[in-house]
C-alpha cells in the first residue's frame, strides 16, 4: 500500500502521495526549481496510520516547484431581479504547481 499524507498549506488541507503533482494557492513568491519542505503534517497513512495531535512531530514532505501560473478565468455574475442591477466580474486565481518528492514519516 502506498504511503500518503494529509498536509496543511496556506490554510487548506491536501492529501498527497510521493511523485504526485498538486496545485497550491500562491501565498508568496516562488521560483521554478525551488525546494520546499512542508512540516504541517496532520496524518500519515498506508500500512500503519499515524494521526497527529494536531501535528505529527518530525514528519515532513519534500517538494519541488514545477511552475507558477494562473487558473482558468472564473466569471462572477450578480443580478437583482426587477431592480436593473447587473454586475460582471472576472477572476484568475494564482497557483503554484508542486511535485511531491518524498513523504517522510518522521520515525
Amino acid at each position: 500500500m502506498m504511503t500518503y499524507a494529509v498536509m496543511e498549506a496556506a490554510g487548506k488541507q491536501y492529501k498527497v502521495y510521493a511523485n504526485e503533482k498538486i496545485k497550491l494557492d500562491l501565498n508568496r513568491d516562488f521560483r521554478v526549481g525551488e525546494k520546499l519542505i512542508f512540516n504541517n503534517i496532520l496524518l500519515i497513512g498506508g500500512d500503519i496510520v499515524k494521526i497527529g495531535t494536531p501535528l505529527i512531530p518530525n514528519a515532513r514532505i519534500n517538494a519541488t516547484v514545477l511552475s507558477v501560473g494562473k487558473d482558468k478565468k472564473i466569471i462572477v455574475f450578480k443580478k437583482k431581479r426587477r431592480q436593473g442591477y447587473q454586475k460582471t466580474q472576472g477572476h484568475r486565481q494564482h497557483h503554484v504547481e508542486v511535485l511531491i518528492n518524498e513523504v517522510n514519516c518522521g520515525s
